[in-house]
């Protein structure tokens, strides 16, 4: 009895775990996975991305639980025959690189902007491998991205990944879903930079066909001037 007790608990745990990721597929080869995390009793999705290259498979962001990380893979190696390869973190909060260090020893490349990397030192986070100095364009497979630093938002290290071709805008936390009511968790952004940041983003990459916020649905490409609305709305409350 004592052994089947076993057995049914791990079972329902790996349900849980199953239900707790959930990868959705954006447009061809490009996918949107959630991991979820309770806060203040409300559970909480957080997006991150992966690219099927033919060279492998490229993370933008990790899962917010640890626990996802192995499923992810198995998953992603189940669905794909394909090998996680790069992981790229857009800032350096628990959403953006918990499991770094699992990937690292997994022989996954981990990356990250220096800042990232200094404030994830700092605030004893997870740290990349791997050091990006500058707004860089990667080439992985037959697929071109780059990485772009629009100045402080939601954090003081915070970057965007835009796909060129397809016209993908992979915006973390840095971009607000349109499905959110508020501005959310702001006790490392800059309120008083965030909307010129945004501007940056919107004249730099034009007409995006897809945007993807750190947290909530992805549905609307109006993210970015949604985004600017709530910095307007919480600057105005608080007379910044």
């Amino acid at each position: 009895m004592r052994f089947i007790l076993i057995v049914f608990i791990g079972l329902l745990s790996g349900l849980v775990q199953a239900q707790q990721l959930e990868i959705t597929p954006l447009t061809t080869n490009f996918y949107v996975y959630t991991t979820k995390k309770v806060m203040d009793d409300e559970v909480v999705p957080s997006n991150s991305m992966y690219l099927v290259t033919n060279e492998g498979v490229v993370l933008f962001d990790t899962p917010w639980d640890s626990t996802q990380l192995q499923p992810l893979l198995d998953t992603i190696m189940a669905r794909h025959n394909k090998k996680v390869v790069m992981s790229i973190s857009t800032h350096y909060h628990a959403d953006r690189t918990e499991g770094l260090t699992y990937l690292a020893s997994k022989g996954i490349k981990t990356y990250s902007y220096l800042k990232t990397y200094e404030l994830g030192k700092l605030k004893d986070e997870e740290l990349a491998e791997h050091i990006i100095y500058s707004d860089t364009t990667f080439k992985i497979g037959n697929y071109t991205f780059e990485t772009f630093y629009p100045g402080a938002g939601h954090t003081p290290d915070n970057i965007v990944v835009w796909f060129p071709l397809q016209k993908v805008l992979y915006g973390g936390c840095f971009v607000k879903s349109t499905k959110t009511p508020s501005i959310g968790y702001i006790g490392d952004a800059s309120m008083s930079s965030w909307k010129r940041s945004v501007k940056k983003v919107e004249k730099k990459y034009k007409h995006p066909e897809y945007i993807i916020p750190g947290h909530y649905s992805w549905e609307s490409t109006k993210s970015l001037k949604y985004t600017k609305k709530l910095i307007r709305k919480y600057n105005r409350s608080n007379k910044l």
